[in-house]
């Protein structure tokens, strides 16, 4: 099933780099990012994690939550979280990465002529009824999180 602006975001519990459960239900009334990346500590992940991390006043001063979801393990999370001081939640979703499929953000990738499952760099805006607003794809890890502050017309 594709996803589509209006949509109700599916629903989920994954756990966040302390092991404690976050569920999507804990941010109703509030307007939420997910965005989906592949790996921790990687040069496009971390510039884009960083990228939210440079947006995260405007984010918060407009009552967003940002959640950053990949495959890597409550540690993995933990260290990429202190290594950049990385002000938002980032969540384990573990092989077959079920919330990733949900959000049709896991499948078939490509590089360098290898075909390989993994998860596919989206990013979703949910509003405070728990729908889908904007859905990212496509995206420039770099530029993610700049993209959204324009595109929403946040300051």
């Amino acid at each position: 099933m594709v996803l589509k602006i209006g949509d109700q975001a599916p629903k989920f519990t994954l756990e966040d780099s302390f092991n404690n459960k976050v569920s999507l239900n804990d941010f109703l009334g509030k307007r939420i990012i997910i965005y989906f990346y592949p790996k921790d500590n990687t040069p496009g992940c971390t510039k884009e994690a960083c990228n939210f991390k440079e947006n995260w006043e405007v984010l918060k001063r407009n009552d967003f939550v940002v959640l950053g979801i990949s495959k890597d393990n409550a540690s993995s999370h933990q260290k990429f979280v202190e290594k950049f001081d990385l002000p938002f939640v980032l969540l384990t979703d573990p092989t077959p990465c079920k919330v990733a499929l949900s959000f049709d953000s896991y499948g078939l990738k490509k590089f360098m002529g290898k075909e390989y499952m993994g998860m596919i760099r989206n990013t979703f805006v949910i509003d405070a009824e728990g729908k889908i607003q904007k859905i990212y794809t496509k995206i420039k890890a770099a530029i993610m999180a700049d993209h959204v502050v324009a595109d929403l017309k946040l300051n």
